[in-house]
């Protein structure tokens, strides 16, 4: 992916810590290698914000010290930290609606599925999920699976509460608020909690597409892959594809983010509408 040349100084004067071109460098490259994730040069301001935070929680004075021990401890808790910081979760309840109709209706034709959700960030999309099978497959949803996935351990335990502030929900539909979510009372007021008939759909587990193994010994029906291929570049992107394959049964659905695009970068998917593909394999 091009991008504009770096043009920004070295030291901002207002910043507590300096932060180097070098520095930079160092953070960038570490990323990638630990998590596959390629950040462009515009993300120099996110980068020394979110690190700086890590920095002052302990007790740091400077960035190189920082990275020399990251570097110098590749097994240390303060890794899962750096990239929980790095990671950027976007997203909301039917994001993207118009996957979800399919989904629905892949689910009345194919019966009870299993679905992987590999960017689970906060647990909407998963939940999302879950009640549309609930919709269109009523008490067989059951029999449904959704294993929600992320590298950031930080949201993961967050979607395991199922609990959201009323305004991540107030776009829904009331039909729908009031059949999935319980509305919090007394202390838990303007908060809700999605119903435990949904939760228990849902498996968390902390997951990095870059890991040499996932440690996943199921196949699925549906693999949701949403916005989070665009942080990477098109070599890994082509190699998480390849080892989705056999990880999906036979006609299984992936769906991919609006700007993703992996008709280029695999001939294993098929496309078959707006970012969704069909997977080719045949056993």
């Amino acid at each position: 992916m091009a991008t504009a040349p770096n043009t920004a100084p070295s030291i901002a004067v207002d910043r507590q810590f300096d932060f180097r071109d070098a520095d930079f460098s160092r953070v960038r490259k570490m990323i990638h290698a630990r998590a596959g994730i390629s950040l462009g040069t515009h993300k120099r301001e996110m980068v020394y914000s979110r690190l700086a935070r890590r920095l002052r929680a302990l007790g740091g004075h400077d960035f190189g010290s920082y990275l020399d021990q990251l570097e110098n401890e590749p097994g240390a808790a303060e890794w899962e930290d750096f990239v929980n910081a790095l990671t950027t979760n976007l997203t909301a309840f039917f994001r993207e609606s118009h996957h979800f109709p399919i989904l629905a209706d892949f689910a009345r034709k194919r019966g009870p599925l299993s679905v992987w959700c590999c960017a689970a960030s906060t647990g909407e999309e998963p939940y999302s999920i879950a009640i549309t099978l609930t919709e269109a497959l009523g008490a067989r949803a059951s029999s449904c699976s959704v294993l929600a996935t992320d590298i950031d351990t930080n949201v993961l335990n967050r979607a395991r509460t199922g609990v959201y502030p009323d305004e991540r929900v107030s776009k829904m539909e009331p039909e729908r608020l009031r059949r999935f979510f319980l509305k919090g009372r007394g202390a838990n007021e303007g908060q809700v909690r999605v119903r435990p008939e949904i939760a228990e759909m849902v498996r968390y587990e902390t997951l990095n597409l870059l890991s040499p193994s996932w440690g996943i010994n199921e196949k699925f029906d549906v693999i949701f892959c949403r916005n989070i291929m665009i942080y990477f570049d098109k070599p890994t992107q082509s190699k998480i594809l390849e080892r989705f394959v056999p990880l999906m049964k036979p006609g299984g659905l992936l769906f991919a983010g609006h700007s993703e695009n992996f008709t280029y970068i695999s001939r294993d998917f098929r496309l078959r509408g707006q970012t969704v593909y069909e997977c080719a394999n045949k056993a």
